[in-house]
């Protein structure tokens, strides 16, 4: 109760410095319309004594004080103002009376609206303006002996009505303000419920994607290691299925998680060259063996007016090129799958590239194309069961697209095909001036560069078949490794001997990665200038926050993908600082 009488007293204090200036301008308006009903001194008079009672209010109520100061404080000024109106009533004939009982009326509705938080402060600020209203009426009445007596019994009767209606209008203002302040409080209440639960459900997809990319690590790495086997055809075969099978499953899982970092705001991106051309060839290159086994062709186009390298950021971009010509190969069975790329340069507005996807399938009914940009949903309800798929990739490419400042837009004719259109802001890293179509794509590996001496790598993870998996890679190079269950052994180890490349895992018990890091890089000991590699199944931005803290020199994800694994190992264990490239 303490606290909703604080909370009035701050809320009458703010209103009362707010409504200041409209009081002076009203009092000055008094007392010139007093002067012009019955000239003489007392309308300045009283306007000096009006302003020094405000300057009293605002002294009053600039810092907390009692109740009863304040209450007087208003009840002086409401006193005050109401007096020059009973001047009006008894020396400004009847004009005078009807200008004092509409302006009496007015400021006790202005008290009304202002005060009606405050039942104690509205009562001390309407009581002086309601006796003023009542008493010139009812001292006309008995002492007046010519006075319209009828005439004033119908406007007491008034004046009577008009005090009920606004008893009963601050009443039901006070209560729909205390069912709005519930409301309020109901609502942030529910907004800390829904902020707790969508923290404890990115805690759950932290989790649970750790969980899930640990034993997915080991899978993906067995089937690696199966391919450097020999297989006979059947062995081959299923192990095709593992991989189509391993494949979808991080697709399902690394859509969960953009899907949840989108809703939870935390997407971030950069901007830097993407060479268009060399995207283009990746994704020729990348679904060439899907196309070329569905009887498919893929076909790029580059304008020439298009720049080599455009600014953007080349993580995304991939991922909404990836999704939507991923979505043609899964959905055409004949035909050709052409991307298109253009740059348009309307007469208002900004330069836009313009990349289009198209494709022979069945096409999508004009009903649906709206709806396949929501999240889980596909053409038709048989859809997944026929070619697969979460739903989600055309809502998070879409909500990409804007977040780049662009959109993503589909126009389709059953039966003939359809046509993706991504249009994001142009900007040229680099003169335009390339010839098209694009030729067919080449291949650009990995190149590492290697070290004379052996390399010794230190394995920190708490998962057996994890550091397994790391030895069987780095086995045919003939390197070198010493393993370590938990961050808190990779210390003790690192005070003892000189490693080239430390690979760390995040979530150990004893002492996680990050704290291990941290430890390593504080002391002084042989490992505290060693590079620290990042590699752990928790993807989301604050993991990768965390671990820039403490200072990693790179951050790879499981599962594991055995090329840039071997890559960044042998640039880091050689002394190279460029950045390599994350693998998502």
């Amino acid at each position: 109760m303490s606290q909703c009488l604080r909370d009035d007293d701050e809320q009458v204090a703010a209103n009362r410095r707010r409504t200041l200036g409209l009081r002076l301008f009203m009092a000055g308006l008094g007392a010139v319309t007093a002067w012009l009903l019955h000239a003489g001194p007392w309308p300045a008079a009283w306007l000096g004594v009006y302003a020094a009672t405000q300057a009293a209010d605002i002294f009053v109520f600039r810092r907390p004080r009692a109740a009863w100061l304040r209450m007087a404080s208003l009840a002086a000024s409401s006193a005050t103002f109401s007096s020059l109106l009973v001047y009006d009533w008894f020396a400004g004939g009847d004009a005078g009376r009807v200008f004092a009982a509409v302006s009496l009326c007015c400021a006790m509705m202005g008290v009304t609206v202002t005060l009606y938080s405050s039942r104690r402060y509205f009562l001390a600020a309407v009581i002086p303006h309601a006796l003023c209203l009542v008493a010139p009426p009812l001292v006309t009445w008995v002492l007046a002996p010519h006075a319209d007596l009828r005439a004033m019994a119908v406007v007491l009767i008034g004046i009577a009505a008009y005090l009920f209606y606004l008893v009963t209008a601050a009443r039901a203002l006070n209560g729909a303000m205390a069912a709005l302040r519930a409301t309020g409080i109901d609502a942030e209440r529910l907004r800390c419920a829904a902020e707790a639960a969508n923290a404890a459900k990115s805690n759950f997809l932290a989790v649970i994607s750790h969980e899930i990319r640990t034993p997915m690590n080991a899978v993906v790495a067995a089937i690696t290691l199966l391919r450097r086997t020999r297989l006979d055809d059947e062995q081959k075969a299923h192990l095709l299925m593992l991989t189509e099978a391993g494949d979808v499953l991080l697709g399902l899982l690394n859509d969960v998680l953009d899907l949840s970092k989108l809703e939870a705001g935390k997407m971030t991106f950069e901007t830097a060259p993407v060479d268009v051309a060399a995207l283009m060839a990746n994704l020729q290159t990348l679904f060439w063996p899907q196309a070329q086994q569905k009887g498919l062709s893929i076909r790029t186009y580059i304008e020439p007016d298009v720049a080599p390298e455009v600014l953007s950021d080349p993580l995304r971009l991939r991922q909404i090129l990836f999704n939507l010509v991923s979505n043609a190969v899964k959905f055409a069975d004949t035909g050709a799958i052409r991307i298109r790329v253009r740059k348009h340069a309307p007469q208002i507005g900004a330069t836009r590239l313009i990349v289009m996807v198209e494709d022979e399938g069945a096409g999508i009914p004009a009903a649906d194309l709206d709806r396949i940009f929501e999240s889980f949903e596909q053409g038709e309800a048989a859809t997944p069961r026929h070619h697969g798929g979460s739903g989600m990739g055309l809502a998070i490419s879409r909500r990409l697209a804007r977040l780049m400042g662009g959109d993503l837009t589909a126009r389709s004719i059953e039966g003939k095909g359809s046509c993706f259109a991504l249009s994001l802001p142009y900007a040229a890293a680099v003169p335009a001036g390339r010839p098209a179509p694009l030729s067919e794509p080449v291949a650009r590996p990995l190149v590492a560069p290697t070290k004379t001496a052996p390399v010794h790598v230190l394995i920190v993870d708490d998962h057996e078949v994890n550091r397994r998996i790391v030895s069987l890679f780095i086995e045919p190079l003939g390197w070198g490794w010493t393993m370590a269950e938990n961050g808190l052994e990779a210390v003790e180890l690192c005070h003892s001997r000189a490693f080239d490349v430390i690979l760390m895992d995040m979530q150990m018990p004893a002492m996680d990665g990050v704290s291990a890091t941290r430890a390593i890089r504080a002391e002084r000991g042989p490992n505290q200038a060693t590079p620290i590699i990042a590699l752990s199944g928790n993807v989301m931005d604050h993991h990768r926050a965390a671990w820039s803290e403490v200072g990693v020199d790179d951050f790879l994800t499981k599962p594991i993908d055995p090329e840039h694994l071997i890559t960044t190992l042998a640039y880091k264990a050689s002394g190279f600082t460029a950045a390599i490239s994350e693998v998502a």
